[in-house]
């Protein structure tokens, strides 16, 4: 007589956020009371229920499961049961794998109990349906990814505010929408944050600041409010990427962007970011916190060749990272010197130098030190004397400027406006012609080798002429662009007619770099400045003559 199997019982229940919606047939409850009661009518030891409620099915990585696998695997249990197929997973080849390799390895049984799945008859029709089961399973998973995503897309396109939480600075209103709505407190530190960054503080540095004066993050900030305790493992501190995500977020400029995320797949739930063409942009959604010419400030500076570096105290000096060396084309290094003064006072003398000459000595460069009074007087001169000159006479500081831009470009905006009229007039004659001809074709009054003449001719002069007209466009939307750039730099200019010193907002508002030429006790300096607005722009940031940049 064989020996009877002792099984010690293993529920599984899964229940995802999608199967909330189908009612109670499939809550986690209901799947425990069918479950419970088939192990006790069997006679059957039940030793412990695994429970996953709010995952999917289409991966294993969930805690219960895990476990469940785990206490298999080691001896604990040796009966899994679960409602069907689809509540152990919906992924075709991991179900597959379980069932038909790993658990019988390990002497497991297994049963899905409304699809009368049994591992202990495999000889079963159940059985042998169990792959097709297991296919439609994992296609009901890709059609609900499907159609959740266009849902979501849906409500992203009608500006419905879907986020779990309210982005930081704001909180959720009660209407269709879920509008945005500013939060006083939180809001001023989001001016904060915009603020100092436009002045050129560095994200790890705007964290400082805030964790300085006990500020709470927005995790913190969110859970005080409801007069709860932030259940999240966190250190409560401020770091870059937080305040990296808020000077990215365009929600402060009262634009609504959704979908700036997704998963891989179905399958695979790792999130990853979405190109910001792919965003779905509701503008002017909601009220904004900061204005858009903070938020372009924000973006000049994130884009700017300076990252700064800041000194032991904190401080960042106002032409940090913005002065490269013009002969080797690296960044100048500030250094220090401690010194004494006539009445023996110590002090200490800021310098830069070429980081190679630095670093590697003559091998690599030449010394290019200058003190740090010296280049911020020089550029300070500098930009005084556009100012004045602005203030003294407008138009003339205007044409001038142009005259610099145009350098850079060498246009002929008169010659090009009227050869671009004469073109598109050109090709509005041609368009005629053609069409002409075709109607002449049609109605027998020329024969069709005169007719195929004439088009070939006319198509080869349009492409001639539309290419003229692409560069001709393109060469008088550059001078307009030049003509804003130009007023936008008067603009900057103006706000420091009477600096007195450089500030570090001043330089980053400005200056796009300076070079300095080599020290010598026996010549001039060389000091080029090159403005915002008024000159090229590096793509480098680490070098003047990088591939870029030539």
């Amino acid at each position: 007589m064989a020996k009877q199997t002792i099984y010690n019982a293993g529920i599984y229940v899964r229940l995802s956020q999608e199967d909330m919606r189908a009612g109670e047939s499939l809550s986690i409850e209901h799947q425990k009371l069918i479950l419970t009661k088939y192990v006790r009518e069997q006679g059957w030891n039940l030793v412990d229920t695994y429970v996953d409620d709010g995952f999917s099915g289409t991966d294993f990585n969930r805690p219960s499961v895990q476990r469940l696998l785990s206490d298999a695997q080691t001896g604990r249990i040796n009966l899994i049961i679960c409602k069907d197929l689809s509540r152990f997973g919906r992924n075709y080849i991991e179900v597959g794998q379980y069932i038909d390799y790993i658990f019988p390895l390990h002497n497991i049984r297994f049963i899905a109990l409304n699809d009368n799945v049994d591992t202990a008859n495999r000889d079963s029709n159940a059985m042998e349906m169990m792959p097709v089961i297991n296919l439609f399973n994992e296609w009901h998973a890709s059609s609900t990814s499907k159609k959740i995503k266009a849902v979501i897309e849906a409500n992203a396109r009608e500006g419905r505010y879907k986020s779990s939480y309210a982005a930081y600075g704001y909180t959720k209103a009660d209407d269709e929408k879920h509008t945005p709505i500013i939060d006083l407190e939180a809001a001023e530190v989001v001016r904060r944050i915009f603020k100092l960054r436009s002045q050129g503080v560095t994200p790890r540095h705007i964290a400082d600041q805030l964790n300085a004066d006990s500020i709470p993050i927005p995790s913190d900030y969110f859970y005080q409010k409801q007069g709860k305790v932030n259940p999240k493992f966190t250190r409560h501190l401020w770091c870059q990427t937080t305040i990296r995500t808020i000077l990215n977020n365009p929600i402060y400029l009262g634009n609504m962007a959704m979908n700036r995320t997704t998963t891989i797949s179905y399958k695979n739930h790792k999130t990853v970011k979405k190109e910001q063409s792919d965003w779905i942009v509701t503008e002017n959604n909601h009220e904004p916190i900061i204005s858009q010419e903070l938020w372009d400030r924000v973006r000049e500076v994130e884009q700017s060749v300076s990252r700064g570096k800041h000194s032991k105290d904190g401080t960042l000096k106002p032409l940090s990272g913005l002065l490269y060396c013009c002969d080797c084309g690296f960044k100048m290094k500030s250094a220090g010197q401690n010194r004494k003064n006539r009445q023996g006072e110590r002090y200490r003398k800021i310098f830069f130098n070429c980081d190679s000459y630095a670093s590697f000595g003559k091998c690599a460069c030449t010394s290019h030190y200058i003190t740090q009074k010296e280049i911020e007087a020089i550029v300070l001169a500098d930009i005084r004397s556009m100012a004045s000159l602005v203030i003294a006479d407008e138009d003339t500081a205007r044409t001038g400027f142009l005259s610099k831009k145009e350098q850079q470009t060498s246009r002929q905006s008169k010659a090009d406006v009227k050869k671009l009229n004469d073109s598109r007039h050109r090709l509005a004659e041609l368009d005629s012609l053609m069409q002409s001809v075709y109607e002449d074709k049609v109605m027998g009054k020329i024969p069709e080798h005169l007719c195929v003449n004439f088009l070939q001719k006319y198509e080869a002069e349009q492409q001639e002429l539309r290419m003229i007209v692409d560069e001709l466009e393109g060469r008088l939307s550059a001078e307009k662009q030049d003509m804003e750039d130009v007023e936008e730099f008067i603009r900057r200019l103006k706000k420091y007619i009477d600096i007195q010193e450089l500030t570090r907002e001043l330089c980053l508002e400005l200056i796009e770099y300076v070079t300095v030429d080599e020290y010598s006790a026996d010549r001039p300096r060389v000091i080029n400045i090159y403005y915002k607005f008024l000159d090229m722009p590096l793509k480098d940031k680490k070098s003047l003559y990088s591939d870029e940049n030539s």
